[in-house]
């Protein structure tokens, strides 16, 4: 029968006519991306794909260009849940049919617990209201398209370094309150199809097979019927998985679920048949659920496609310029009119301006399907009435950038031409003289992952052949080269990079990578000088590690480069052309080389010598309009010198459309930041204990997470949390707040505010409300808490009547004693205003609970 058909079947006659076999097979994954398929019985495999910025496909080596949305900072710093359920809607989930899955991995919803780890770029906030409620809409969003989500990493996941391994060991407090609580308000509100266990351990025990979270909490407490599956190798054992509720063990490769290893556990009586069997229908359960929402992707050819209607590109330039942040806009520099402000010659600077920075890296990364850098941006959005020039003034890449754009086959396409080689045997490093496979390859960050051809020896060879792009002039030119295996360039049949007798280890390629080697060639003007990369997945000897081990699941190579300039004299180039600008725009920042899965970052500044450039320049010409682009925060030691500072985050295909887009005014900024920026890395709540100290975290800020410790140490941030400026200005006032009406364990206060515009031009303005705890209860309290937001537009000298809801959420607290959430007998404050700081929270109000009463569950 067809796959949708499986939409109709009972489950539980399907479980009973499970084999054992079966049974096994359907508790863990086939290859990297698929679930088990049984025929017999008309049960259909089913497709899963990385998300969250994206739906990336099968494929990291030559994958199928997609569109890429902002990272889930910038979509947090919306503050508008209406807006991320509608590209859950109608980008997320019509993109996953594309690409022929059923189900994303995504959103991801950990903390922004320290902005130094790795992914925090790609998890929304470090408040787990605000988590919550954004994680919600956009998995409804999604799964009302007919996709399932995968919220993940459930939980504790908040960085990256020894993540197999550590313990992030925090009081049930924190855990409740702080970590459990964005996926406990998704559940509440969108029930994810399912949820992905996070790599580490919790208190002691790995999430996978954890039973306090997987039965006493999700399965028990919440009553949650998702599906749980593993992160991608996380787990860690047959028996304590199965017995403590994971169901499905990603992926099929290199796997604990073999038939041989699950029959010999259950006849040595470590697990049940029946026990396996719960867990392969929660399984079933999953693909039915995929059959009734998009029956299409099941039924259909499983090709990957690429489709970005203009209505699309438009909506997603939209989504990118209302993540945009406006921190500093002093003296009205913005937005940029150059008739009516006299300004004829802009100078853009900055490392990042014509850089391909779309996405942080890793699973979050993704091939694009069209890209718009700033510099390009800025200029359309400009027009032809101003003269621009440009220098990259500092260099703000951590390794050489990819030369995509550069090499060219003999027939001068774009890419170059891999051979693949079989060796004489499994163990011989000598390939065959005739390739068994030749492809383009369009790509010079090359992950092959499993995409290698099929039926090839264990131990294979790339070739990858090319022509580098001729140069105007005479060029010194840098090569980079990265091995997940080993490597060596050529350059015109000359040896220029040896990284394939002896390598440093590095953390490319989720940390199988090589560190990268470089070396020089002389390019020479107009000629297109011979490429060759020879790679080999048997990685090299090292000083510190002399295992030659073969990368199965994890080779690649990458080649980089730049030309050699003399990093004073790019300064000067940059400084001077500011000096005879009437304005700058400086476009710094990160990239998905400093921000990515694998390994957390070491400071909060910006790279290189970025921050003397902006400082240079800005003494140079007053006139600075800074432009930052990161997915979490960064230090900006020349804050106080520049008029004007912008924040991007990372925003995917439509990156330089919406950063013109609100540097001239077609857009009105509307965003806040969705979480604090420091002034210095020693203010970081978790300073001192986020690394891994032999296998142990300490959570021992406990529950002051991100504004809430700044708020109890009194120590001002660089820019508080919910912060952000519009082109208008807002009013507010008339606070009303009503009494507490308790029913059926549940509360309902209603919080209404008078908002004005009270400037000259239509903007949005993010409203919040914080709570403060009874000053009464013998419990210590974060001192501010969000618990309620709406975004407003409102046109110029309109007002409007803001009526918010607080729930039991909002005035609860775990007792660990008695493992009940409570809402205690007391007064409560409730803060209305435009941001966490304190200043801003400019209407306080009071709500009086004359009984308290305790709940659990959701």
């Amino acid at each position: 029968m067809p796959p949708s058909d499986f939409a109709k079947a009972s489950i539980p006659d399907l479980v009973e006519q499970l084999t054992t076999d079966e049974a096994i097979l359907l508790t863990a994954g086939v290859g990297f991306w698929h679930t088990h398929a049984i025929p017999r019985l008309g049960i259909p495999a089913i497709k899963v794909s990385d998300g969250p910025n994206g739906i990336r496909g099968n494929h990291f080596f030559m994958s199928t260009p997609a569109k890429c949305l902002p990272s889930a900072t910038a979509l947090a710093a919306t503050f508008d849940p209406e807006l991320i359920h509608k590209v859950g809607l109608e980008l997320l989930a019509p993109e996953a049919k594309l690409k022929s899955a059923s189900v994303i991995l995504a959103p991801t919803c950990n903390i922004q617990r320290n902005p130094l780890g790795g992914r925090s770029f790609e998890s929304f906030s470090e408040d787990p209201y605000l988590s919550g409620m954004i994680a919600a809409s956009y998995c409804k969003g999604v799964q009302e398209g007919g996709i399932g989500t995968t919220i993940k990493h459930f939980v504790g996941n908040d960085k990256e370094n020894d993540r197999m391994g550590y313990d992030s060991i925090m009081s049930e407090r924190a855990l409740r309150e702080i970590y459990l609580m964005p996926f406990m308000l998704a559940e509440k509100y969108a029930k994810p199809w399912a949820f992905m266990t996070a790599y580490n351990r919790v208190n002691g025990t790995h999430v996978s097979e954890n039973p306090h979270i997987l039965q006493d909490i999700f399965r028990k407490e919440w009553g949650a019927d998702s599906l749980l599956m593993s992160d991608w190798f996380g787990v860690y054992s047959i028996d304590h998985a199965i017995n403590h509720g994971l169901d499905l063990e990603m992926p099929g490769t290199n796997k604990w679920r073999s038939l041989n290893l699950m029959n010999r556990s259950i006849e040595s009586r470590k697990i049940m048949l029946r026990t396996v069997k719960e867990r392969a229908r929660k399984v079933l359960e999953l693909a039915q659920k995929c059959a009734i929402g998009a029956p299409e992707v099941l039924d259909g050819d499983g090709l990957e496609r690429i489709r970005a209607s203009e209505e699309e590109k438009h909506f997603m330039r939209s989504v990118a310029a209302q993540s945009i942040v406006l921190l500093k806009n002093e003296g009205g520099l913005l937005p940029l009119k150059p008739k009516e402000q006299g300004l004829k010659k802009i100078a853009i600077v900055g490392g990042n301006a014509k850089a391909i920075v779309l996405s942080g890296g890793g699973s979050a990364a993704l091939k694009p399907s069209y890209f718009v850098s700033p510099f390009e941006g800025i200029v359309r959005a400009l027009g032809d009435d101003v003269e621009i020039s440009y220098s990259e003034g500092a260099r703000a890449s951590k390794q050489t950038p990819t030369l995509d754009y550069d090499i060219y086959t003999d027939d001068g396409e774009r890419g170059w031409t891999g051979e693949w080689f079989a060796h004489e045997n499994d163990e011989s490093m000598t390939p065959l003289e005739k390739p068994m496979k030749i492809q383009l390859v369009n790509e010079t960050r090359i992950f092959i992952s499993t995409s290698y051809p099929e039926g090839i020896t264990k131990r294979w060879t790339l070739r990858l052949t090319g022509k580098f792009k001729p140069r105007d002039v005479d060029t010194l030119f840098e090569f980079g080269l990265i091995a997940a295996g080993r490597a060596k360039l050529f350059v015109d049949d000359q040896l220029v990079v040896d990284n394939w007798t002896c390598q440093k280890r590095g953390e490319a390629f989720f940390g199988s990578g090589s560190a990268e080697e470089t070396g020089t060639f002389q390019l020479k003007a107009g000629i297109a000088h011979k490429i060759l990369v020879e790679y080999c997945n048997v990685r090299a000897p090292a000083d510190t590690d002399p295992d030659e081990m073969v990368m199965d699941a994890n080779p690649g190579v990458r080649l980089g480069g730049a030309e050699v300039h003399d990093p004073d004299q790019l300064m000067e180039t940059a400084v001077k052309l500011a000096s005879e600008a009437d304005a700058v725009i400086a476009i710094v920042g990160l990239n998905a080389d400093w921000e990515t899965e694998g390994y957390d970052r070491t400071t909060l500044a910006l790279p290189g010598r970025t921050d003397e450039l902006v400082s240079r320049v800005v003494k140079a010409n007053p006139k600075t309009i800074v432009v930052t682009q990161s997915g979490s925060s960064i230090t900006l030691p020349w804050v106080d010198d520049v008029p004007a500072l912008v924040h991007s985050w990372y925003l995917g295909n439509a990156t330089g459309e919406a950063i013109g887009d609100v540097l001239t005014g077609k857009v009105n900024p509307s965003a806040k930041l969705s979480l604090t920026f420091p002034k210095r890395m020693e203010d970081l709540p978790s300073y001192g204990h986020f690394h891994s100290e032999h296998g142990q975290v300490r959570y021992a800020e406990d529950l002051f997470v991100g504004y809430k410790h700044y708020h109890h140490r009194k120590i001002d941030p660089l820019f508080p949390f919910g912060y952000g400026l519009s082109y208008t200005s807002f009013d507010y006032s008339k606070l009303r707040v009503s009494q507490p009406v308790i029913e059926n364990n549940d509360i309902d206060v209603a919080v209404t505010v008078l908002l004005s515009n009270v400037g000259s031009i239509s903007g949005s303005e993010v409203v919040q409300v914080y709570v403060t705890l009874p000053s009464t209860s013998e419990l210590t309290h974060p001192p501010l808490q969000l618990k309620a937001f709406a975004k407003v537009l409102l046109e110029p000298g309109q007002s409007k009547d803001v009526s918010l809801r607080l729930d039991k959420y909002a005035f609860s607290y775990w007792e660990h004693r008695i493992s009940r959430w409570v809402v205690e007998k007391g007064a409560y404050i409730v803060w209305v205003g435009k941001s966490s700081a304190a200043h801003d929270l400019i209407l306080p109000g009071e709500v009086v609970v004359e009984r308290g009463f305790e709940w659990n569950g959701l």
